[in-house]
């Protein structure tokens, strides 16, 4: 009988063999689904915030980001920032919370950043997923990675913080409800 743990070290011997194939691990429909589930789940919880008391968005119910406000200025940065990079922009910074003062500074800001994203994504193809991307950390260090991977980091970071906010909304007695990927598609995203 095969070990799990023997089929994870085959598959982590496939995945790094075609990693260095230049073989991307997702397509454009993927990767179209992913930011369009990200802006749903990202959008509810800013309804949800919206049901928020004043002040409210400036508690840190637990440990993390300064504030619900400072945690959603993160997520928006973070997804600036790699877009940006995607770009070719030789510097982009990352956003402060002190330039989004308040719940509809951020709306508004993640409307043009999400526009931003889907015409990016407009031109994507199966072939750009492997393409090299040459950017620089925000300490200066140089990096080059497919772009499937820094899209993957882009959505693995919103989930990450996503479940920050939700939980951190959830505390405040305002939950957004089932965020899972599953729901979003059983309502027809995808």
């Amino acid at each position: 009988m095969e070990r799990p743990a023997a089929r994870l070290v085959e598959y982590n011997s496939y995945y790094r063999f075609h990693l260095h194939q230049g073989v991307s691990m997702f397509s454009t429909d993927y990767v179209c689904t992913l930011a369009a589930y990200g802006s749903w789940a990202t959008g509810r919880l800013l309804a949800t915030a919206a049901a928020l008391e004043p002040g409210q968005l400036e508690l840190a119910p637990f440990a993390g980001h300064p504030s619900l406000r400072a945690t959603f200025v993160h997520m928006l940065g973070a997804e600036s920032l790699w877009r940006q990079r995607w770009e070719g922009f030789p510097s982009p910074t990352m956003l402060k919370p002190a330039e989004i003062p308040d719940l509809d500074a951020l709306r508004e800001r993640w409307a043009i950043e999400e526009a931003a994203w889907r015409e990016r994504l407009a031109t994507l193809d199966d072939a750009a997923l492997t393409q090299p991307i040459r950017y620089h950390t925000l300490s200066g260090h140089p990096y080059t990675q497919p772009l499937w991977q820094i899209l993957a980091q882009v959505f693995n970071h919103a989930t990450q913080h996503r479940a920050e906010v939700a939980a951190m909304l959830t505390v405040l007695g305002h939950s957004p409800g089932d965020l899972d990927l599953i729901v979003y598609l059983r309502q027809g995203g995808g």
